[in-house]
């Protein structure tokens, strides 16, 4: 399904429209001020020196304009240092050319960001992801709101880390509701959630938003999270330029959410991640959402925005290297359905993972037109396994209808294949890869070709426990009805691996494969039955 588009009020487009006049030079600044078109926080306090504390002026814009009713809040050029930005409805900010707004930094301007907010009895995902209150610029319950460049978010100041999760599966775990107090004073226990208090950990913190629009500014070093919203709907984000050290743009129980021409780029962490946690305080699932036309990657932060591209030397805790990739899944317990993935290019990144492994439900995504050049691990993986970081009871999940769809990968390490790994009690169902051009640096052994890969039913996300594939192409395990069409494998050194492996597979129709096996090598299939392949084309050195 598409997503429908955003629903803003008129005098809110008015508004901002009248304001972005202004701040290009286009109409008469005083005259607009006097008229009350737009508030300009240099004549609520704010100095933009760099120096002084903004945020209590700009907030005080921001109430003026609310106080109307609505409309948009301007920043002029400047450096505006700042704690909580508190968002209302109807309110657009406007970053003008030239205009940065600065996180505060506790350790120099004390800890005055506002606290978290959502203390849950029990909480199946970190802190960071949790809590919106605690962010640079903040909206929680707000209808039509908008912030607009071209200036810049700027997040010195702002956590990168933060406590973890608290939840039954935890050893010596025992509930607020237990120990016969409120789930605040039992995460305060905790002096690792104290020390979070006064602390911001994201540049921009929604949740339970309508008709949200973020458009043309950029994000430098963005905190834990540079976007983070939550149970928000109507939601168009278009035109940001992200250049941060963990997760970029994270889209949570969401729907009807479009994220359109950003780029990204998170060498540790991920780029674009849906997710679907227990932040809301119940399972919700990520819906009717699209990511079109972006480019991600994982080159050092900072490289992105002057032009350098330097790469990163983060080796992550797997070993591998660099994040910055577009992913669906890590939380997982609402699910996700409708979420297609056009057109967007991946350069030094992981490939695109998507998986369910706390429950819930994945079905009917499409990732279609991606360009994926020298792809950290796995360009294409498809996971599910039983974790389980849910309520007691909660069933394991499902993973079906996924499509993949004229994809062009280069550089691809040849120890990671494309795949499908699902789980025995709960396998994949209805995976389709059709018109994939993989380009890959080979050199698999016999030994490669004989491996069994680790199984593991309760794990993360992450696939890298796998090792090297037994595959040159494509690897599934535990699937049901796989499409694989019109695949052209090249490798650049002899691989003595099938293009195709398959383990506890049913139903598999492979047809239009090119690559140089022969066609008694394009498939290798273990414990499989309904296995059907069509055409095959040996390629020679010169193709």
């Amino acid at each position: 399904m598409i997503p429908t588009p955003v629903a803003v009020d008129r005098r809110f487009v008015l508004s901002a429209a009248c304001a972005t006049l202004v701040t290009a030079g286009l109409a008469d600044r005083a005259q607009a001020v006097a008229a009350g078109m737009f508030e300009d926080v240099r004549r609520h306090g704010a100095r933009g020196n760099g120096t002084t504390i903004d945020s209590p002026a700009i907030n005080r814009a921001i109430a003026a304009a609310a106080r109307r009713g609505g409309g948009t809040v301007v920043v002029p050029p400047g450096r505006y240092l700042c704690f909580t930005l508190r968002l209302r409805d109807n309110i657009a900010l406007v970053l003008s050319a030239g205009a940065t707004i600065v996180a505060a930094d506790p350790a120099v301007h004390g800890a005055h960001y506002d606290p978290p907010e959502n203390y849950l009895e029990e909480q199946f995902q970190d802190f960071g992801i949790t809590h919106v209150h605690n962010s640079l610029i903040r909206g929680d319950g707000l209808t039509n709101i908008a912030i607009l460049g071209p200036g810049q978010i700027h997040g010195p100041g702002l956590d990168r880390e933060g406590p973890g999760d608290r939840w039954h599966g935890r050893a010596g775990f025992r509930s607020a509701a237990a120990l016969g107090v409120s789930p605040r004073d039992l995460a305060l226990r905790d002096p690792a959630e104290r020390l979070a208090v006064g602390r911001a950990n994201k540049a921009i913190g929604l949740m339970r938003c309508h008709g949200v629009r973020l458009d043309g500014f950029s994000i430098l070093q963005g905190g834990h999270f540079a976007v983070i919203a939550h149970g928000c709907t109507g939601m168009q984000i278009t035109g940001l330029v992200i250049d941060t050290d963990r997760d970029g743009i994270d889209i949570d129980a969401c729907r009807d959410v479009r994220i359109l021409n950003c780029t990204v780029n998170a060498p540790k962490d991920d780029a674009i991640v849906l997710k679907s946690s227990y932040a809301l305080g119940r399972a919700v699932p990520c819906e009717d959402i699209l990511v079109s036309g972006c480019k991600t990657s994982g080159y050092a932060m900072g490289s992105l925005l002057d032009g350098s591209y330097r790469r990163s030397d983060y080796r992550s805790p797997d070993g591998l290297g660099v994040l910055g990739r577009i992913k669906l899944g890590t939380e997982s317990n609402g699910g996700f359905r409708g979420v297609r993935i056009n057109d967007c290019l991946c350069t030094n990144s992981r490939g695109i993972l998507i998986g369910i492994v706390d429950g819930g439900t994945l079905e009917d995504v499409t990732v279609s037109g991606i360009v994926l050049r020298d792809p950290v691990n796995h360009p294409l993986f498809v996971h599910h396994a039983a974790r389980m970081r849910a309520p007691r009871g909660t069933p394991v999940g499902r993973v079906r209808r996924i499509r993949f769809e004229d994809i062009t990968i280069s550089g691809a390490n040849p120890r990671f294949a494309c795949g499908v790994e699902g789980i025995a009690d709960a396998p994949i169902e209805d995976v389709t890869f059709r018109g994939l051009d993989i380009t890959t640096h080979g050199g698999g052994t016999v030994e490669d070709a004989r491996r069994t890969p680790p199984y593991r039913r309760e794990t993360s996300l992450e696939v890298s426990y796998l090792g090297t594939l037994p595959a040159a192409g494509l690897y599934a395990r535990h699937a049901r009805r796989l499409t694989i069409r019109d695949i052209t494998l090249r490798t650049e050194r002899p691989d003595e691996r099938p293009v195709i492996a398959l383990r506890d597979v049913v139903g598999a129709n492979v047809d239009g494969i090119a690559s140089p096996m022969r066609r008694d090598a394009v498939v290798g299939a273990l414990d499989s039955r309904n296995v059907a392949l069509g055409d095959t084309v040996t390629l020679d050195d010169r193709s």
